[in-house]
């Protein structure tokens, strides 16, 4: 099969660099979890939303390397390229942050990838492989383009799009329960990437 993944907050879990990233930009309390969702709710409801813009491209960019993957990623992906899938990247990125200074987002993740998506010498996904889209409608076309079998994403707008392919099974990441109450009826929702290797091995 060829599979595709989505990449920020799929493939990287960005709970902690955000958090910590926001307790030392001194913007959170202690109180505030772990999250990257509970920091950004919590900046919009104190009316900070441009610092929470600023800090997305901080961490995107000069804190990359410090961005966590989340468990079981690197086995699932080891076990589906071992199986003989072809696996790609499918990512809406823009390549450079909407304030503040201007770090390539792009390179900072294609080198996330290559230090962290590898087996000692070799890298589960071939460099061709990898795209990084500035739009979601361009990510949409890559999705349909590369005539991928299944599709992974923890966003629903991306896998309800009425351009999306419907010869292509989505899948919906989903760890912690966001979207439990759409009504998504040709969506396969997955809370961990045990249940998603569970699914297609």
């Amino acid at each position: 099969m060829r599979i595709g993944f989505d990449f920020d907050n799929t493939i990287v879990n960005y709970d902690q660099i955000f958090h910590t990233v926001a307790s030392e930009y001194g913007v959170i309390d202690e109180h505030i979890p772990v999250s990257k969702l509970a920091v950004r709710d919590y900046l919009r409801t104190v009316n900070k939303e441009d610092i929470w813009t600023e800090m997305q491209g901080y961490v995107y960019g000069a804190r990359m390397s410090e961005a966590t993957m989340y468990s079981d990623v690197f086995n699932t992906l080891q076990q589906l390229k071992n199986a003989g899938h072809t696996l790609y990247i499918i990512s809406h990125k823009t390549r450079y942050p909407y304030q503040g200074p201007q770090y390539d987002l792009h390179a900072a993740a294609q080198a996330w990838i290559t230090q962290q998506l590898r087996y000692q010498d070799l890298r589960l996904l071939a460099q061709e492989h990898i795209f990084f889209e500035l739009t979601k409608e361009e990510k949409i076309a890559r999705i349909e383009y590369l005539a991928c079998d299944v599709f992974i994403d923890d966003l629903p707008e991306i896998l309800l799009a009425q351009t999306f392919p419907r010869s292509t099974q989505a899948y919906l990441f989903d760890p912690d329960q966001h979207h439990h109450a759409l009504d998504m009826p040709h969506i396969k929702v997955v809370s961990s990437w045990v249940n998603f290797a569970s699914a297609l091995l």
